[in-house]
């Protein structure tokens, strides 16, 4: 179920998630748009870890806000998703941050994959961006009887894959290591 909120009543740690997501909003690359967007992961372990939009003079080749966090974490190892703050807001004129941003259909898919592998139900923070409208979800509710990594029993699996990547990665380093010596 979702539930609106303000700022001033959310917890302390979605507050901060909120206002990194804003901050965030701040380094978007949308000359084409003029629409800003940020993104704040918050991981099991506590870490944020943010992302802007970035468009393209191709236009179908943007990077979500969304999609630039959960980079962004999964890179610093860091892939067992807890919440994520969207904030939006259009910075040309006419200027308007009055509607809460949610994530598009790509983006609730990457959500929710993560949300599998960490074993949660992430909790979504759709922010406008004047932070006075706040809708509190969940991937579940936004994307409802999605097809994720448990269909394929993956969700067990990638712990062992994982682990097998990371071994191969050694041996790389290893055989480099060896041939620079």
């Amino acid at each position: 179920m979702s539930k609106s909120n303000s700022l001033e009543r959310l917890r302390e740690l979605d507050r901060s998630l909120v206002e990194a997501a804003l901050k965030a909003s701040a380094h978007a690359y949308a000359p084409y748009s003029g629409f800003a967007v940020g993104a704040a992961v918050r991981t099991t372990k506590g870490e944020v870890y943010t992302g802007a939009n970035m468009e393209n003079a191709s236009y179908g080749l943007g990077i979500c806000a969304e999609v630039a966090a959960l980079t962004a974490a999964n890179s610093a190892g860091d892939f067992q998703l807890e919440a994520i703050a969207i904030v939006g807001h259009k910075f040309t004129e006419p200027r308007d941050g009055s509607m809460a941003v949610t994530p598009c259909g790509r983006c609730r898919q990457l959500i929710f994959e993560a949300s599998q592998i960490a074993g949660k139900d992430a909790r979504i923070l759709c922010c406008n961006g004047e932070l006075t409208k706040i809708v509190e979800t969940s991937i579940s509710v936004l994307l409802p009887s999605a097809f994720g990594p448990d269909n394929l029993g993956l969700v067990k699996a990638w712990p062992a894959m994982r682990g097998e990547l990371q071994e191969s990665l050694l041996r790389l380093r290893h055989r480099l290591t060896a041939k620079v010596s």
